[in-house]
């Protein structure tokens, strides 16, 4: 069913739409980052109060606290992250600009030099340099890309941030959830810290798959690899609070 699809996007008109568009973002990181800690977090929070035996009312306190304050900080730091990474392409445009205008002959020489390496030659470099010279803002994104190293990705910061709080608190209420139902229905659910495991581990495997498909990997290695690293993690975060119950 693909197949259509992607001969459509490779006729004339199709690469002509393709490329007119601007270059789309990607937030699938801040997602990733957002559900993985997210979810760390809260099960390193129910690990240390279900350990020192703390009641369940007391462990949906802390867990959902964790998830609004730890979930809001770090989704502004990832605005401030991105928004700094931003600032520094700003910064570096700029500067090329300033050296197009002061040297503009050492800067056509970048170029040139770029493109040979890239096996341009005689005059097929030369001309390759006429064309990308003869515009300031065409010169200007070619020496962002091939001498900065800056993508052409269009990322906006607060959609950057506002990917990682969703993750974080979506996916994140999952160790709390055999919780909130004993709070609904008291005594429910026999053993909650059981079951929070188990859907912290489900969590870790349904992030790691959905990567998997997004990408173009294979869904049982993108989700065992998840699983296997995001488990460590919360086996890590459990030693400590069962080391740390006997302060309680």
């Amino acid at each position: 069913m693909a197949a259509p699809d992607f001969r459509d996007q490779h006729t004339a008109e199709g690469v002509r739409r393709r490329l007119e568009g601007e270059p789309p973002g990607s937030y699938l990181r801040d997602f990733v980052y957002g559900a993985i800690d997210g979810t760390v977090t809260t099960f390193a929070v129910v690990a240390g109060a279900a350990g020192a035996g703390l009641g369940p009312a007391i462990v949906i306190i802390l867990g959902v606290s964790n998830l609004v304050a730890d979930g809001f900080s770090m989704a502004v730091s990832n605005y401030l992250g991105t928004r700094a990474e931003e600032d520094r392409r700003d910064q570096a445009e700029a500067e090329e600009r300033r050296h197009i205008r002061i040297l503009p002959e050492g800067e056509r020489e970048e170029v040139r030099q770029l493109f040979a390496a890239k096996g341009f030659e005689g005059e097929d470099l030369e001309r390759v340099v006429e064309v990308i010279t003869a515009d300031e803002d065409r010169w200007v994104e070619t020496m962002m890309r091939e001498e900065l190293g800056f993508s052409d990705g269009s990322i906006s910061a607060a959609r950057a941030g506002l990917a990682t709080f969703i993750a974080f608190v979506l996916v994140g209420t999952l160790p709390l959830l055999a919780f909130l139902i004993n709070l609904a229905f008291p005594e429910a659910i026999g053993r909650p810290f059981l079951v929070s495991a188990v859907l912290t581990g489900a969590a870790f495997l349904l992030v790691g798959v959905l990567k998997a498909v997004i990408v173009g990997q294979r869904w049982f290695r993108g989700g065992l690899e998840t699983f296997a690293l995001g488990g460590a993690a919360a086996a890590f975060a459990w030693v400590i609070g069962r080391l740390l119950e006997g302060l309680a």
